[in-house]
């Protein structure tokens, strides 16, 4: 239970933004944690449940924030979850919580399962697509790299880089 946690980092103004929500961990069997999304997805409504990994911790911080409260809406607002790291946050400089590391958090005998896997197995669709995409965008990195670094060799011998 993380709910301490998550109700410090949204402090008054604070935008926090969670990428590449298919590594996340959740203790307990996969199996167990499969069956039990299987029974809440069972339930019969009229509204489609997302079952992307990014839309399954979003309902789980949501069920740690006071959600029907303005302040509560407010901290959600400020919340933004992505499948996979989009475009204007993978430039970014990232930050991890430390105290949320599996390190921390299990013993190494607990089994665990990813949020990505489970939420395949469950019905998401797009697990293979964001997986090729991040291929490709390490790829591409690898490409430009290489045609830059006539460029950065200069820079290096004049000192502008160290």
């Amino acid at each position: 239970d993380h709910a301490g946690e998550i109700q410090g980092l949204f402090g008054p103004q604070a935008q926090v933004v969670v990428a590449c929500c298919e590594g996340i961990n959740i203790s307990g069997n996969f199996y167990r944690n499969k069956l039990k999304y299987l029974a809440f997805f069972r339930k019969r409504m009229n509204t489609n449940p997302c079952r992307g990994p990014s839309r399954i911790f979003w309902r789980t911080v949501r069920g740690m924030l006071p959600h029907k409260t303005k302040r509560g809406q407010a901290a959600l607002d400020r919340l933004k979850v992505f499948d996979g790291i989009p475009p204007p946050y993978d430039k970014k400089k990232r930050m991890v919580v430390p105290a949320t590391l599996k390190v921390v958090r299990l013993k190494p005998t607990r089994k665990f399962a990813y949020l990505g896997c489970l939420a395949h197995q469950v019905g998401w669709k797009y697990q293979a697509v964001t997986a090729t995409l991040e291929k490709r965008k390490e790829k591409a990195e690898k490409n430009i790299e290489k045609k830059i670094d006539k460029f950065t060799e200069v820079l290096k011998t004049h000192g502008f880089l160290v």
